[in-house]
């Protein structure tokens, strides 16, 4: 296994309630743009649907896409996975979708996890720790 400490940039956040409840609870769907990765990532999307707690603290479960080279090889590849923020720090843990890996990056497998904080942005950190096919 090989891991990759690096970053993307948040390029778009958009995000919209789709459910709110009296006690200031509610349910989100946001779908970020990222780009202007560093160590090969190049970009690419996620998308959350998150529930908010009324303290503003939220759980949420994702989506994401990205592209890139790793190790000289590109293509793009999904992860899905899930996450917390305590309203300091947003922590997620991500697996690769078997079978989403397209181009030089098809078969690959492995584990992202992001761990940032508002001095963080524009920017998410990702630790991405991938086996290649």
């Amino acid at each position: 296994m090989a891991t990759l400490d690096t970053r993307v940039k948040i390029a778009s956040w958009d995000e919209r309630p789709t459910a709110e409840f009296d006690d200031g609870s509610k349910i989100a769907h946001a779908v970020v743009g990222l780009a202007d990765g560093a160590d090969g990532l190049t970009g690419g999307t996620f998308e959350s649907v998150l529930y908010y707690r009324p303290d503003g603290t939220s759980s949420y479960v994702s989506a994401m896409r990205l592209t890139g080279t790793l190790d000289g090889r590109a293509g793009a590849f999904a992860l899905t996975g899930s996450g917390t923020f305590d309203g300091t720090t947003a922590e997620g843990t991500s697996e690769i979708v078997p079978g989403s890996g397209t181009g030089g990056l098809a078969g690959i497998s492995g584990t992202v996890v992001s761990r940032s904080t508002h001095t963080d942005y524009p920017y998410m950190p990702l630790r991405l720790t991938y086996r290649l096919a």
